[in-house]
């Protein structure tokens, strides 16, 4: 299994951003969050597919 990380600064901020939404929005459905970030930190498809797995596994605390 090929495991993608990014190491872009943008995706540092999006999952930063995700953690910041949840904790004032906590009704905000993970795919919310995900297109938010993504929007927001422009992020390339490699990156919003990493944020996504990384939301949905529920790696994020």
């Amino acid at each position: 299994m090929t495991t993608i990380l990014p190491e872009g600064e943008d995706v540092r901020r999006a999952a930063k951003w995700i953690g910041e939404e949840r904790a004032s929005s906590p009704k905000k459905s993970d795919q919310e969050l995900i297109e938010g970030a993504c929007l927001k930190f422009d992020l390339s498809p490699i990156d919003a597919e990493f944020i996504a797995r990384f939301v949905r596994e529920k790696l994020f605390l």
